[in-house]
């Protein structure tokens, strides 16, 4: 009996005793929980990033003032660019230095977000954008991770709640562009493969897919919208993103057939294609036809001046310094426009950065209708210093159809059915060689300098078109060594080539000229009219206007026939003399603009007009007074 008791005994210790030593040492832990919180949250916290600070008995601690840094990427609300660039890196397949957020070592004891974790701090901080970033950055990521652990570090300040980050060696600028609009893509892709799956036989047979697809799609054209950057897409996008690629899983599981999804991906690529190509034809003829219209404030302006111009009396309708007109020692300007608003903007800018304007003699010539108009604003907005004449073509008495080709050219029934009959199958497709622009002499006017300026050694001719932002003096000391005409190449690209405005099949031009030749720039040219004159140069632009009767040596414009005229007679002066192409090629670079002494709006995109590119209108905008009474009245803007 006794020893039944002592085993009893035995047995009651053995079982009893674990659980009394384990309820002490939960109540001892429950007791100090709130006072040691901190301290273990710390430990917890190092322990996840790496081992740092870990309050571990056998192992030597490290001072509490630096912080390891963790392996791999931890973004924040404030890396996102930093993500963009690094994926961008990866795929142009370049190695990606990690950055890090500095993660605080200390905290404040009563601030309970201190003490949370630091990793969910800063992953639940981040957005759509970065998760995207993530994805594309880890394979990367994990493929570094081992070599760049140990030997990237972080400083912080001590102060609870105060991070820096701190830049990695070897770091690099990368283009952020690239993850700004990844999702958007992946949504637009999503689309695309659904219409395929909508169109395979395969799936199309199965009506509950279809009826599951159609609804994603519906889903995802909702979420997408008219968004073009992932900052722009709703909340629950993602969301979408995720279903629809739920459905399109089993959308390859029903179709199969790879040969038949390649097929129709094709035909999709083809269809646009095709309708790219007739948009741009549609785009192209749009512009053409916008450039040859004449915008309601243009038009109320010469009728509004015009009306205030013959209100005046004659005494009033004069310009001053008339006697300086003739005067071979003063700066001769040549400017033949229609566009009042546009020939004011180059008197303004060239007197604007004229070191004597005194000195600057402007002659614009007009046509009939816009002569009273443009003699009335220079009138009523004198420019300065400088002297202004305002000349009608129509005045021209020695210009007339016995005398020059081009005037009987433009004249011609042919030539009038060319224009504006453009519909007709034997026309020419290309809607800028019927623009009627070609039909006004003004625009061949710059052929009869001499003519114009009997008196004068050289003048400087200017487009309405152009903005000047220098002195142009020096243009008249440059030495033209025996050349007739100064002006700038443009022989940069291939398309500014004689061949490019001349017909080489033509004999008369492949025998006389080359077809690699470079271009030169019409629009800023100095003209000496004394070697003019010894070379007969208004009779060489005769006798192939003459030639050119038919058009079948060029088309329409002054360019190819001044390169014709020209050949051989033009002086190369330095680019920064001109820099041309604001009115069609968006990527004129903006030094060169700067450092120019003229830029031109050569195109369709003249700025005058909306459908000018913005980025290049506030060089011109600056030098023309929206303030003035005349365009207010006509709503002309900015």
């Amino acid at each position: 009996m006794i020893k039944r008791k002592t085993v009893l005994f035995l047995l009651l210790v053995t079982v009893l005793s674990p659980i009394v030593l384990y309820t002490d040492t939960l109540g001892r832990s429950f007791k100090t929980s709130f006072s040691a919180a901190d301290e273990f949250d710390e430990d917890v916290t190092a322990l996840t990033l790496g081992g740092v600070d870990a309050k571990l008995n056998l192992l030597p601690q490290e001072s509490s003032t630096t912080l390891k840094e963790p392996i791999g990427i931890v973004y924040s609300d404030n890396d996102s660019l930093d993500v963009d660039e690094s994926a961008a890196d990866l795929q142009l397949g370049g190695s990606v230095e990690h950055k890090t957020r500095v993660l605080s070592t200390t905290y404040e004891e009563g601030d309970r977000s201190q003490r949370e974790n630091p990793i969910r701090q800063v992953t639940d901080g981040k957005d759509d954008n970065l998760q995207r970033g993530s994805e594309l950055t880890s394979h990367n990521a994990s493929q570094n991770s081992e070599t760049e652990h140990g030997q990237q570090s972080a400083q912080t300040s001590g102060k609870g709640d105060h991070k820096e980050p701190v830049k990695t060696r070897n770091e690099k600028p990368i283009d952020q562009t690239v993850i700004l609009d990844a999702r958007v893509q992946q949504l637009k892709d999503q689309l695309i493969r659904a219409k395929v799956f909508l169109s395979l036989s395969a799936t199309r047979n199965n009506a509950h897919f279809i009826r599951e697809l159609r609804a994603r799609m519906k889903e995802v054209q909702r979420a997408l919208g008219d968004a073009t950057k992932d900052s722009e897409l709703p909340k629950n996008a993602y969301e979408k993103l995720k279903g629809m690629e739920q459905t399109l899983a089993k959308g390859k599981q029903i179709q199969d057939d790879c040969a038949a999804v390649v097929k129709k991906l094709r035909a999709i690529l083809h269809s646009a294609e095709e309708q790219l190509r007739v948009h741009k034809k549609q785009t192209m003829y749009l512009t053409q036809l916008t450039a040859k219209t004449l915008p309601k404030g243009l038009h109320c302006l010469p009728l509004r001046l015009s009306t205030e111009y013959y209100n005046l009396d004659s005494a009033q309708q004069q310009f001053p310094n008339q006697d300086k007109l003739e005067d071979p020692r003063l700066f001769h300007y040549a400017l033949f426009s229609d566009n009042i608003l546009a020939a004011a903007v180059v008197v303004n800018s060239t007197v604007s950065n004229a070191k004597d304007p005194s000195k600057h003699v402007f002659h614009i010539v007009s046509d009939r209708l816009n002569y009273a108009a443009m003699r009335m604003w220079f009138l009523a907005n004198p420019p300065g210093k400088a002297t202004i004449q305002v000349q009608n073509i129509d005045e021209f008495t020695w210009l007339n159809s016995s005398y020059s080709p081009v005037l009987k050219q433009l004249g011609s029934p042919s030539m009038i059915d060319y224009y504006f009959k453009g519909h007709r199958s034997n026309s020419d497709s290309n809607l800028k060689f019927r623009n009627p622009k070609y039909l006004s002499i003004l625009n061949h006017l710059r052929f009869y300098l001499p003519e114009i300026f009997p008196k004068l050694n050289k003048v400087l001719f200017l487009d309405d078109d152009i903005v000047v932002q220098k002195d142009l003096t020096g243009l008249w000391s440059i030495d033209l060594k025996g050349n007739v005409n100064g002006a700038v190449e443009t022989c940069g690209e291939s398309f500014h080539r004689f061949d490019r405005y001349l017909n080489f099949s033509n004999p008369l031009i492949s025998k006389n000229f080359d077809s690699h030749a470079c271009g030169w720039a019409y629009g800023m040219n100095i003209f000496d009219l004394d070697q003019w004159k010894k070379q007969h140069i208004t009779e060489v632009y005769h006798t192939w206007q003459k030639l050119n009767h038919d058009r079948q040596l060029w088309k329409l414009g002054t360019l190819p026939p001044g390169l014709i005229t020209f050949w051989k007679r033009t002086f190369p002066i330095d680019r920064s003399w001109h820099v041309l192409g604001l009115g069609y090629n968006p990527s004129v670079n903006r030094r060169e603009i700067e450092r120019a002494a003229v830029i031109h709006y050569n195109g369709n995109l003249k700025p005058w007009l909306e459908i000018g590119m913005p980025k290049f209108r506030n060089y011109w905008a600056k030098f023309a007074d929206f303030d003035n009474e005349y365009l207010r009245d006509c709503n002309i803007n900015p």
